[in-house]
């Protein structure tokens, strides 16, 4: 007989109606914790899910209510905060992700961004302003502490794209274009008026083309090199 399969053990806080939903994840039990406390004291918020693990948030995303924001770490257990972006992004396009963490290194910042984070924060940010990034988020705007912001700058400051040809077609060029707008393998499926199965088989041989294996590593080659 097969056993049924369990949700992952996530800290459960009550529902509360007319409230923002957030979710978190963030391997630090302590920290996890205070953040929660944080999110539930705070007027208009509150934070149902809690988990360690990008795995575990996958599983409750199939069965729960989509959260508006997703505060998340980058260096966590297994999967990373990063590959969990896109993974995210593909089941629910409309939970905005916001990065809070310890990285500060230009390569975690720039491949966050691309993967779809909307904003990116330090854990060293004051609890004001934490709250604070979650409802400018959900405004629109794009929060990051000021040296996290510095460091974007400079690196786009930077940025002189060097145009390669890698032998991609009309149709591929096309996907990624649409890849880099943040639609899904299925909304440019609809978009498109082809299978789901065609595109991910156009996502295949682009990221062989490119000599990339992740969504947000595509995305990244392009605006590094100007590819289309």
């Amino acid at each position: 007989m097969k056993k049924k399969r369990t949700k992952p053990k996530a800290e459960i806080i009550p529902d509360s109606k007319n409230k923002i939903n957030i979710w978190l994840v963030e391997d630090n039990i302590s920290y996890r914790k205070t953040l929660t406390g944080l999110i539930n004291r705070s007027p208009g918020l509150y934070c149902p899910q809690a988990f360690a693990t990008c795995e575990e948030t996958i599983l409750m995303l199939q069965t729960e209510p989509f959260p508006n924001v997703i505060l998340l770490d980058i260096g966590l257990p297994g999967m990373s905060g990063i590959e969990g972006i896109e993974k995210f992004k593909e089941i629910t396009p409309n939970t905005h992700v916001l990065i809070l963490t310890v990285y500060d290194d230009n390569d975690k910042v720039f491949n966050a961004i691309c993967a779809g984070a909307s904003g990116y924060l330090l854990k060293d940010s004051s609890p004001e302003k934490i709250v604070s990034s979650i409802e400018e988020v959900l405004a629109g705007g794009a929060p990051m502490n000021m040296q996290i912001a510095r460091k974007v700058l400079k690196m786009f400051s930077r940025f002189t794209p060097k145009k390669k040809d890698y032998g991609l077609t009309e149709r591929e060029k096309e996907i990624l274009q649409f890849l880099l707008t943040g639609l899904t393998k299925q909304q440019i499926a609809e978009k498109l008026f082809i299978s789901f199965h065609t595109v991910n088989t156009h996502l295949k041989n682009i990221y062989n083309k490119l000599h990339v294996n992740t969504r947000s590593g595509a995305i990244s080659k392009v605006f590094r090199e100007n590819i289309i």
